[in-house]
């Protein structure tokens, strides 16, 4: 978003000594000048700010959805792409001990001021459609109150259609959209996964995990987190280490989509999915993978993704210089870097619950 303000600034530089005046002067622009600038035309449609946001998951989805298909109907951009440029912004966004914005609006979208408003409006809480207009701003009125609230979720998402409509309508306009906006090849390729993810589902809720191995075999695994390791200079072991038997099938945790496959020289035969949540489930030292599998394939929970075994540690093909065993991490995108955490955890919880769910499938 810095790099959109940078070109605002530059392609709006002309109105530098307009902007100077009126704020020397004190003075709001003219009914007459602004109305000459040109004139938006909202959404008739479309809801205006939501005074109740839901508490509850199924309704607060439910109404983000509807909200999405409104904007779509608007402007014919898919909803799945508001949906996914929504998503990467909640899981990016850092949280605030303050009133969370996420308590007032439906969405995460956050357009600071300055891109909001035009850089050199001196009014930087401006919410004139014509004067943020005149001064290069992002905000419109998508909901036809007549203001651009940046607060006002039917405005953000309208005002995100526009820029995405000034590329085109196609999957690659869209990527070029996006990257025009955030200028970072890691939003452009998170966005364009989620998209992907809510068109083939056909919705929000892609929440529910599974093990990584099928609860019928032996298996055995503890906490390892942060332990050394002995190959490969001074690091720590970022994950756990789940041992089984060589050829037990490995499954995958989440929905998401395959982001990476191949050999990697400690991870040996591994696989990569990115979540919806922007979590990389990172499963290592395979012995082989489904050969139905392609990296930008899209994977459920349950599903196998290869099986288990020793590869690693060495050139491709290194097998054998340790028990064969699944080594599953989870690394977080926060929109600049990729931390990794504790999986030991959400690895228990996701064998308790199925484990729940075959007894209560049994009574």
């Amino acid at each position: 978003m810095r790099t959109l303000f940078h070109n605002h600034l530059v392609q709006k530089s002309f109105w530098c000594m307009s902007a100077a005046t009126i704020l020397w002067s004190g003075l709001h622009l003219p009914a007459a000048q602004a109305a000459s600038m040109g004139s938006q035309s909202p959404p008739a449609s479309v809801s205006s700010k939501t005074d109740v946001i839901p508490t509850d998951k199924a309704a607060l989805l439910s109404a983000r959805r509807e909200l999405y298909e409104q904007i779509s109907a608007a402007t014919g951009i898919p909803w799945f792409r508001f949906a996914a440029i929504d998503q990467y912004e909640r899981t990016v966004a850092k949280k605030s001990k303050t009133a969370p914005q996420h308590l007032t609006k439906l969405t995460g979208i956050t357009i600071p001021p300055p891109l909001w408003s035009g850089p050199l409006n001196p009014d930087q809480e401006d919410t004139s459609p014509q004067s943020i207009s005149f001064f290069g701003g992002f905000g419109s009125d998508g909901s036809g109150d007549g203001r651009a609230d940046p607060g006002n979720d039917a405005d953000v998402l309208y005002s995100m259609a526009r820029h995405l409509l000034h590329y085109g309508q196609s999957s690659s306009d869209f990527s070029i959209a996006i990257w025009e906006y955030y200028h970072n090849g890691r939003a452009s390729q998170r966005i364009n996964q989620f998209a992907k993810l809510y068109e083939h589902f056909g919705r929000l809720d892609l929440s529910g995990n599974a093990f990584p191995l099928p609860l019928g075999n032996t298996y055995a695994y503890r906490s390892t987190w942060g332990t050394g390791r002995s190959w490969g200079g001074a690091r720590i072991h970022e994950g756990t280490d789940l041992f089984t038997p060589h050829g037990t099938p490995v499954r995958s945790t989440c929905y998401g989509i395959v982001e990476t496959k191949g050999w990697n020289r400690y991870g040996g035969w591994r696989i990569g999915i990115r979540d919806i949540d922007n979590r990389y489930h990172y499963y290592a030292h395979l012995t082989g993978y489904d050969k139905k599998l392609a990296q930008g394939d899209i994977v459920q929970p349950g599903q196998t993704i290869g099986w288990v075994g020793s590869s690693g540690y060495g050139s491709p093909g290194t097998q054998g210089k340790f028990p064969p065993h699944l080594h599953f991490g989870i690394y977080k995108d926060r929109g600049i870097t990729e931390w990794a955490f504790d999986p030991y955890p959400l690895l228990k919880q996701w064998e308790n619950q199925e484990y729940r769910a075959r007894r209560n499938k049994n009574k």
